[in-house]
C-alpha cells in the first residue's frame, strides 16, 4: 500500500509494508524541486535515516531498473 500527497514545495510517497511479518518501517519519498529524499525509520538506532538523490542520479537509477549488469552513462535524447 502507498499514499501519495502534495505539499506546498514537494510531493510525498509513502510506501507502506504488508504482508507476513517481518515487516519493514514506512519508507517516504520526498519529491522536491532539485532534489529526492528518501527516509526510512531505523528501530535500533531509534532515528530516521535519509538519502538525498539529485535528480539526474534518479533518473540514473530509474534507467538501471531496466537494464542488464554493466557499466552506462545516460545521455541526452536529442544525441544520437
Amino acid at each position: 500500500m502507498f499514499t501519495i500527497e502534495h505539499d506546498f514545495d514537494a510531493t510525498v510517497v509513502t510506501l507502506i509494508d504488508e504482508g507476513t511479518a517481518p515487516l519493514q518501517e514506512d519508507i517516504t519519498i520526498n519529491a522536491f524541486e532539485d532534489c529526492i529524499t528518501v527516509e526510512q525509520y531505523v528501530a535500533r538506532l531509534d532515528k530516521v535515516q535519509k538519502i538525498t538523490f539529485s535528480l539526474s542520479q534518479m533518473q540514473e537509477l530509474a534507467a538501471a531498473l531496466d537494464l542488464p549488469e554493466g557499466v552506462y552513462k545516460l545521455r541526452p535524447a536529442d544525441q544520437d
